[in-house]
């Protein structure tokens, strides 16, 4: 039997301001709730949180937890589908009221539903209700809950509900900070970087040394690209470009650090010889990836205006800086030193030669081989000529870096 609604939202009160804080996010936040909830007599047989998050990609979050078992965050990308379901959803009235909204689900259709709720009877759910979660900032956001007990939510079980919205807000919101910080660290400054910051290594020179795989990939024509291509096209050139060396550095096990003008700065950090081979095989993997996706966009390309997208990438592998420089107030999170000069001036090389991709002898050292040598130059700031190689481009997609290395190469690291 259920204690007296008042002292069940005591008790999740209580439980909420104490022990419920060291829940790390809110899909383990939500679950716990509901366990809470139903050891009170509570029929819980759904609970969600609905959180709008601020990310490039996704728009929404939703822990969600069922009493079959079901305990997972979901995401929920921007479209225009995703548009037109909250325009039919309970959320957007609660958004929009600021109150919450009790909606029993009948055995059978009225006509005039709200879009969740068919799929809510087919799973045999007999009532949902959705109420708003206030935010310091005056925002609102929601948590629903649901049954398949007989006859739905009692009155009690409700005000049991809206008892335990202002904390079950506020830690929500506690959480939803923390997110988004780490969002934002990720999307503009990558997730090692971010992370340093967020555990407070923000002193102006903290850093350390590592050792990684130094990738620079350089745009080549990018003067004359801009001068004559329209911002309507620029931008979007632009995002194609970025878009395709993140993505293939970052399925690659790599990390993209800054882009600078037109050039992207990435890495492939190691700890031992072992790892640095397996660095530099990803980080040419990614050099190959990043290749093919630009020989993707030039020929998916109909547009007279927009030009081919080619680019020179050069690796390097050493001993980098990895920490905070810059001005009192305003510091950039980087790498800096010898390798990631060389690294710069060979990218610069690689495009001034036409090579799509280029290699030191650093990584010809990790790879312990010295095909595909592509000539010795001298290069801006360094005394001593430079030895470069270039990875052979196999029609299949695979690098011919050394031919007993073809075989690790060609591996699918999916």
């Amino acid at each position: 039997m259920a204690l007296e609604a008042p002292l069940v939202a005591a008790d999740l009160v209580h439980w909420l301001y104490t022990d419920a804080l060291a829940h790390t996010d809110s899909q383990g936040l939500i679950a716990a709730l509901a366990r809470k909830l139903v050891g009170h007599g509570i029929a819980i047989d759904r609970a969600t949180t609905a959180i709008r998050i601020l990310h490039p990609l996704v728009r929404a979050e939703a822990a969600i937890w069922t009493s079959d078992g079901v305990e997972e965050l979901r995401r929920y990308l921007a479209s225009d589908d995703i548009e037109e379901e909250y325009e039919k959803s309970p959320l957007k009235v609660v958004h929009d009221t600021k109150a919450t909204l009790h909606c029993p689900i009948p055995p059978e259709p009225t006509g005039n539903e709200y879009g969740i709720v068919p799929d809510l009877r087919a799973e045999g759910y007999t009532d949902y209700v959705a109420l708003p979660l206030h935010f310091s900032d005056g925002s609102i956001k929601a948590m629903t809950f649901a049954t398949k007990a007989e006859g739905g939510f009692r009155t009690s079980d409700i005000h049991v509900f809206e008892s335990i919205l202002r904390p079950v807000a506020m830690i929500c919101e506690l959480k939803t900070l923390r997110r988004t910080a780490e969002t934002l660290l990720d999307t503009y400054v990558g997730p090692r970087a971010g992370k340093r910051v967020l555990d407070g290594r923000i002193e102006r020179g903290e850093g350390e040394w590592i050792s990684a795989v130094v990738c620079f990939v350089d745009l080549r024509d990018f003067t004359p690209i801009s001068n004559t291509l329209p911002p309507d096209k620029l931008i979007p050139f632009l995002n194609a470009y970025f878009g395709a060396v993140t993505r293939s550095v970052e399925e690659n096990g790599g990390e993209v650090l800054k882009f600078i003008g037109d050039e992207v700065l990435a890495i492939f950090p190691y700890e031992n010889g072992e790892e640095a081979q397996d660095a530099a095989v990803r980080a040419l993997l990614a050099a190959r990836d990043s290749t093919a996706r630009f020989e993707a966009f030039n020929e998916a390309n109909s547009c007279d205006e927009t030009p081919a997208m080619k680019a020179g990438i050069a690796l390097h592998a050493g001993d980098v800086f990895f920490g905070n420089v810059g001005g009192d107030s305003r510091l950039d999170f980087t790498v800096i030193g010898p390798v990631v000069n060389l690294a710069s001036r060979i990218a610069e090389l690689a495009k001034d030669l036409d090579a799509r991709i280029l290699v030191t002898d650093a990584l010809a050292d990790v790879m312990r081989c010295r095909s595909g040598h592509f000539g010795t130059y001298q290069v801006k700031g360094f005394a001593d000529p430079v030895n470069v190689y270039s990875p052979e481009l196999l029609a299949g997609g695979d690098i011919r870096f050394c031919p007993e290395s073809a075989a690790v190469l060609a591996r699918d690291v999916n």
